[in-house]
């Protein structure tokens, strides 16, 4: 099993990018080395500060990831990641016009406050953080500077209950539902890993499971109900044509006529109520995959790029070869050189040095 280091890690850091499996990876990579945790943080922390500000948010969705996943094995993860997160939140500098992001973020922290993983106060001097950083950036002057609460441990017990029908109940049980478990390899190993996110931020590229999903409810949609159409196809003329009320002979007539018109009513309402959900649902997954579409392309444009980056490096690689081939060729062979196993001639004495004519 691969060995922990800093450059691993590193270059782990480097190569991570925004997709669920990328984060989750690298999420149970680091738990499987949590006696590390204080040289993980460090080196997080370290490398987030220099990362373009598009990619602190991946940062902060793995550390989201780290500090939840673990708490089951031990607080180490949840501990030394609070007594950097107020700084980390800080680093961001988040601009007023990046909107997308800064729900993306309070949504993280919302999760937190949800879960009690940090105590209120602690998510407050995040939001501070996240705040002075923006202001910052925009050149306003800063805030009042807050000291960091330090060595903060997760409040993961102490859950508040709420009453239903006579029996408490957790609301981390209520939220059960909305959390997946997937199995994921790890340096030859399986484990399980919860993903506890309860959707995707708005905005966010929809994971691949997910749009499938949508894509397959599509089968039960309104338009594809062929049942109900044919309900609709084979009502009488006399419930949607006035001038046939015209036929009409005596109340008996009249009466079985109006429960048709009553239950035509009741089916078409219903069939277009329908057709409205499903027309607002179809905006919704054009949405999604349009934002699917989009991170796609810019995954593929980071492979591409990568692919150039590594396509350089292995031609400079094969010069190399070549010179050391050369060079090889060029060295004398020392199988052609005289045999001197059999000793060299003694070297000339102090005098015969000085008598030589």
């Amino acid at each position: 099993m691969a060995g922990f280091t800093e450059t691993a890690l590193a270059k782990k850091l480097a190569d991570l990018n925004s997709s669920q499996q990328s984060i989750q990876t690298l999420s149970l990579w680091l738990i499987h080395h949590r006696k590390h945790h204080a040289t993980i943080v460090k080196v997080w922390f370290k490398e987030l500060l220099k990362a373009k500000d598009h990619k602190k948010l991946t940062f902060m969705y793995l550390a989201n990831d780290v500090i939840q996943n673990s708490k089951k094995k031990g607080p180490e993860f949840g501990k030394e990641f609070g007594n950097v997160l107020r700084k980390a939140f800080e680093s961001m500098a988040l601009p007023e016009s990046d909107e997308k992001t800064r729900r993306s973020i309070e949504r993280i922290l919302e999760i937190w406050e949800e879960r009690s993983v940090y105590e209120p106060k602690l998510i407050k001097e995040f939001r501070r953080g996240l705040a002075e950083g923006a202001s910052q950036r925009e050149g306003s002057p800063p805030k009042k500077k807050v000291k960091v609460v330090e060595n903060v441990r997760p409040e993961v017990d102490k859950v508040p209950k709420r009453v239903v029908g006579g029996r408490s109940r957790s609301p981390m049980r209520e939220r059960k539902k909305s959390e997946t478990e997937v199995e994921v390899e790890v340096d030859g190993m399986k484990e399980l890993h919860v993903t506890l996110s309860p959707r995707t931020p708005a905005g966010d590229p929809p994971e691949p499971e997910e749009l499938i999903k949508a894509l397959l409810d599509l089968e039960n949609s309104a338009s594809s109900d062929a049942i109900v159409r044919e309900k609709i196809a084979s009502l009488p003329p006399e419930v949607s044509e006035i001038a046939l009320l015209s036929k009409l002979e005596d109340k008996t007539s009249a009466e079985k006529l109006s429960v048709q018109v009553n239950e035509a009513v009741h089916l078409l309402t219903d069939y277009n109520s329908r057709l409205a959900a499903e027309m607002e649902y179809r905006k919704k997954l054009t949405t999604m995959l349009r934002d699917f579409l989009q991170a796609q392309k810019d995954l593929l444009a980071q492979a591409e790029h990568r692919l150039e980056e590594y396509t350089e490096k292995l031609e400079k690689v094969y010069v190399v070869r070549q010179e050391v081939k050369s060079h090889i060729q060029n060295l004398p062979d020392l199988t052609q050189l005289p045999d001197v196993t059999g000793g060299l001639a003694p070297l000339p004495s102090a005098g015969d040095l000085f008598n030589m004519h």
